[in-house]
């Protein structure tokens, strides 16, 4: 974004004081990461005032910054916009500068996957178009609007992720983005403590084609019957699925996991191979949603596959680490829900990639009054499983740790750690090499990376 600062008190209908000639080319809420030529965006909490900082955030190079109305003693010799409330004001900005771009817009959501999603989306267009994703987890009410604001106007395609905890969040994030294309990856059992039930998520998830423009598109997992059911409740837009189910628009036929990934076959709109550098049957499945995307926009089944087979997916996402020792490590510790738990027990019970199987699992949060329920039911998928190790970390994996033994059939070496990552770590290092493959899955809150670090000396 290049406004002039006399443009963006037009779009907020506001006044403000030494404005003329400021030319603002960024915007930044966190005074420590401004940029020159940002506006810096203040809010005010009940503990930090971040009007405190716009000093600051000048003398770092911004070049105006946004002012509370009834916040007193505003500096006399600063560029400044006058509002009385920065959150909506960063939302209506960046309403305002979506409505000037020609870019295609791509909103992505869904319980799991939508990071995955959104980085092969993007790594498969990006040879062919300029691209602009969501960078890190900017996905909400203040990072999707910073987000859109960062788009450069040259963009031919956005993709946004968007995600929520509640009803009425999606909506206002597609209202806000106006995608052209959505994406549902799937749904999952996160927020359920918020939303009540599976139902009550797809239904949250649901309100991406709130926003939808006219003539748009929904891409949406085909094997959730819950998303089946509310596609058939609407007429208004056009619906195309991905996923196993072979009626799909977009049908998943086999995978065969190799050194170099994941090679899989596709049946319907194409009829095609792919390949891509990650694990996991989940991961493929959201490459198939890159797929129809690509497929969309015309680009070629070969163009996509070299595409794919060179996509970058954000860390922590069934990411392979090789150790000194010849272990290889998948870490998936970037979040963690029942259904990708499971996908990932899935893949690492069906691969052939090393013998010697070991899982360490931490917490699965914001479950609701059924976590524990949730936990526990994890132990019969491990009992299938040929593992020489289970490793438990944190205060809920205690319930899965005394579902395993209350059972009499576990022959994996089985330990609970519940703040210290060290006892784990020290099995690893004492009990695996070149014969093992380690899954590394939690949810964000519990920081499992920190036993890969502490294997890597780190």
């Amino acid at each position: 974004m290049k406004r002039k600062l006399t443009e963006l008190a037009e779009w907020l209908q506001a006044t403000g004081q030494q404005m003329d000639g400021v030319l603002v080319t960024g915007v930044s809420i966190d005074s420590r990461n401004v940029q020159a030529g940002d506006l810096f965006i203040p809010f005010r909490g009940e503990q930090v005032n971040g009007h405190r900082y716009v000093q600051q955030a000048i003398e770092q190079g911004a070049a105006a910054a946004l002012w509370m109305t009834d916040e007193p003693d505003p500096p006399a010799n600063v560029a400044l916009i006058f509002v009385d409330n920065p959150e909506l004001a960063l939302q209506e900005m960046a309403r305002a500068y979506r409505d000037t771009l020609s870019c295609k817009v791509i909103g992505i959501t869904g319980s799991n996957g939508k990071t995955s999603t959104k980085d092969l989306v993007a790594s498969v267009l990006s040879p062919y178009f300029k691209v602009q994703k969501t960078e890190g987890n900017f996905n909400n009410e203040l990072g999707l609007p910073l987000t859109i604001l960062s788009l450069d106007e040259e963009t031919e395609i956005a993709v946004l992720e968007m995600g929520m905890s509640g009803f009425g969040e999606i909506s206002f994030l597609s209202k806000l983005a106006k995608p052209h294309y959505a994406i549902i990856t799937n749904i999952g059992e996160a927020h359920m403590q918020d939303l009540g039930s599976r139902a009550g998520i797809a239904m949250a998830k649901f309100e991406m084609i709130d926003g939808l423009q006219q003539g748009g598109k929904l891409f949406y997992d085909g094997d959730e019957p819950l998303l089946q059911e509310l596609v058939q409740q609407q007429s208004s837009v056009e619906a195309l699925s991905f996923g196993y189910d072979q009626e799909a628009t977009l049908a998943l036929k086999d995978i065969e996991s190799s050194d170099e990934g994941s090679h899989f076959t596709v049946k319907g709109l194409l009829n095609e191979s792919f390949t891509i550098p990650v694990y996991g049957a989940h991961q493929v499945k959201n490459a198939l949603a890159a797929i129809l995307f690509a497929n969309e926009l015309a680009v070629e089944a070969e163009a996509i596959r070299m595409a794919l087979r060179n996509a970058t997916l954000t860390d922590m996402r069934m990411q392979p680490v090789v150790m000194a020792n010849g272990a290889l490590v998948i870490n998936d510790a970037y979040n963690a829900a029942p259904t990708s738990m499971r996908a990932a027990l899935a893949f690492i019970q069906e691969t052939g990639l090393r013998k010697d199987k070991w899982v360490v699992l931490a917490d699965m949060l914001e479950l609701g009054a059924e976590e524990r329920q949730y936990h526990e039911q994890l132990a019969g998928e491990l009992l299938k499983m040929d593992l020489k190790g289970i490793l438990l970390f944190g205060q809920r994996m205690k319930w899965l740790h005394g579902a395993l033994l209350s059972e009499q059939t576990v022959k994996a070496q089985l330990l609970w750690s519940e703040k210290d990552y060290a006892p784990l770590v020290d099995v690893l290092r004492n009990a695996t090499g070149a014969d093992s493959i380690i899954l590394l899955k939690g949810s964000r809150g519990m920081a499992l990376e920190h036993v890969l670090e502490g294997l890597s000396g780190k």
